[in-house]
């Protein structure tokens, strides 16, 4: 039998192993296919050329590579058991013999991209502190204007509504109809938001009901998300049923589990409201009644002090204090008195003193300058013999020029005036006129 297989096909017809190996490689590489199937093997290490992963089905498994540039460029994180969809050609390693699949392009396949893109984006906002516990504020215990961001045809509206008016009925409620699916939704949702917040709300409720993953990616939008966070002030998310997770209820102040949980957060209800002022009564009384007590005690201490029973008690202190002042002064002005007045008498003397040695000295000083002013006196002179001679204006003639023939003159001498006229002038050396 061994024979006869060798002569069943001419020798010049069979194909070497390399060439056969070549053959199947270029037909296999002739064509591309996309496949989805589900990571089972992954092996990304540092130095390799390629990342290396194998997919596979409920039959079958295919291993896979795709080298690192490529790889790298896709944006995805291999993960087992996760549904990707590859596009590339089957190849063959000649040298072994081992056939396996070079892949071009690969993404998350089905919800599978969604979720992967979502935690992307929520690792992102949580690096950057959106997320943050200490970040988010306190829920107001008693808001009076609430803001509600809803779609207004869905039942969560009526959920809400209906329940802030149960619990919490003298609460307004600002509220902001929006759509809540679709592309343009989380652009509406973040007006809605900017909208309750201008117009006053102290708190607002995003809520929406329940839906499909898809149903419910307008929550995972990133320019929500920072509305939410820049938002001044505190947001509560109700969106979807208990499972449901978005990144807007992470980013949120406080995240309720359905809508109606987030109008419970932030309306107190009627029981604990009463159970609240009950509270706060008999506190206020406690206190008022203790106030009260010692207020009474403290004026039962005054009303048994000795002032109110002897009014003079009231006085006492100050007025034997004026007693002792006014002997002091008394004492003190009599003997003030005295000493003063021996001082008025020792300085009335010594003034007097004064007075005499210097009337005395003036008195000298005054005759012997009335003795140097006799001295110079022109009657004196008179007395002697001498005369003052003075013409009609009054004038004292001092010279013969002064004096015209025929002017009229007066001449004080000792014991009188002679009124006489000039009947003549002449200097010295020059001849008298007669007198006739």
């Amino acid at each position: 039998m061994g024979g006869s297989f060798a002569t069943d096909a001419p020798a010049s017809d069979a194909l070497g192993v390399s060439e056969a190996m070549g053959l199947a490689k270029t037909a296999l590489e002739s064509f591309a296919v996309k496949i989805v199937g589900e990571v089972s093997e992954v092996s990304v290490k540092p130095g390799y050329k390629a990342a290396y992963f194998t997919i596979k089905d409920a039959k079958s498994a295919l291993p896979c590579m795709m080298w690192n540039n490529r790889y790298a460029a896709s944006g995805v994180q291999l993960q087992m058991g996760m549904l990707v969809e590859v596009v590339g050609r089957f190849t063959l390693y000649v040298a072994k013999g081992r056939m396996n699949f070079d892949v071009s392009a690969i993404q998350v396949a089905g919800q599978g991209d969604l979720r992967i893109r979502v935690a992307n984006l929520a690792r992102k906002l949580e690096a950057e502190g959106l997320m943050a516990c200490e970040r988010k504020r306190p829920i107001p215990k008693y808001p009076e204007r609430i803001g509600v961001v809803t779609s207004p045809r869905g039942a969560a509206v009526h959920d809400v509504m209906r329940t802030l008016r149960r619990r919490f009925p003298i609460a307004d409620v600002l509220l902001a109809g929006v759509p809540v699916e679709g592309e343009r939704a989380p652009s509406h949702i973040v007006q809605g938001i900017e909208a309750v917040a201008a117009a006053g709300a102290e708190v607002v409720l995003v809520v929406r009901g329940g839906g499909s993953y898809e149903d419910l990616m307008p929550f995972n939008d990133e320019r929500l998300a920072r509305a939410i966070a820049a938002c001044p002030v505190p947001i509560v998310t109700g969106i979807g049923h208990e499972p449901d997770n978005s990144i807007a209820d992470m980013v949120s102040d406080f995240r309720a589990s359905t809508p109606t949980a987030a109008a419970e957060t932030v309306s107190p209800s009627r029981e604990y409201l009463q159970n609240a002022f009950n509270v706060r009564a008999k506190a206020l009384s406690d206190r008022v009644s203790s106030r009260i007590e010692f207020a009474r005690a403290h004026l039962t201490r005054i009303e048994t002090r000795p002032v109110f029973s002897d009014t003079m008690q009231l006085f006492a202190g100050d007025a034997l204090s004026i007693d002792h002042f006014e002997s002091r002064l008394r004492a003190g002005l009599g003997e003030a008195v005295s000493r003063r007045e021996r001082d008025v008498a020792i300085r009335k003397d010594a003034i007097a003193r004064q007075g005499r040695d210097l009337l005395d000295r003036r008195e000298r000083e005054i005759a012997l300058a009335a003795a140097r002013l006799s001295d110079l006196s022109p009657l004196n002179v008179i007395a002697r013999g001498y005369s003052i001679t003075r013409n009609a204006a009054g004038s004292v003639v001092r010279s013969v020029s002064q004096v015209e023939a025929g002017e009229r003159l007066e001449v004080t001498v000792a014991d009188g005036v002679v009124a006489c006229e000039a009947v003549g002038v002449g200097r010295d050396g020059s001849p008298k006129p007669p007198i006739s």
